[in-house]
């Protein structure tokens, strides 16, 4: 990064370093300028990395943060709150609660006594209720096939 200088600057501070130095001691001294520029140059070079390597480094660890983050999140969970927030659509989807017909429910439980019911208060023209046809049995499918001719 070198300063503004234009030709007409430098010419005059050659000028004056040739007047005031001497023509003699005038390399020695362009030598040693020039020794200090370049040691300029590299400290601000290592300066310039420097700030940068620290840069990447506060990058590199806000984005070791933001992964790590991104590890923690639990997906079944922010699944659910996103498409039920309130629960009722996965309340709505369970099935039913079904009783339980166990023999051991059944023996627990008393039985319920039959009450005979008074013979003036049943009609004697009831019919009674028709009876349900049992199930035939299957039919063998032998009789309905043909011989085959041979």
């Amino acid at each position: 990064m070198f300063l503004d200088f234009g030709m007409s600057e430098l010419l005059l501070i050659g000028v004056v370093a040739l007047v005031f130095i001497g023509p003699k001691d005038l390399p020695k001294a362009l030598r040693v300028a020039g020794f200090w520029v370049r040691k300029a140059r590299t400290l601000s070079r290592e300066f310039q990395t420097s700030v940068e390597q620290m840069i990447r480094e506060a990058e590199l660890d806000e984005m070791r943060q933001e992964l790590k983050k991104a590890t923690e999140i639990d997906l079944e969970k922010q699944f659910h709150e996103t498409i039920d927030p309130t629960g009722s659509l996965a309340e709505s989807l369970k099935p039913p609660e079904l009783p339980n017909f166990s023999a051991a429910d059944l023996s627990a439980a008393p039985a319920p006594k039959a009450q005979p019911q008074p013979a003036a208060e049943t009609p004697q023209t009831e019919a009674a209720e028709p009876a349900v046809p049992a199930i035939a049995p299957p039919h063998d499918a032998s009789q309905y096939t043909v011989p085959l001719k041979q």
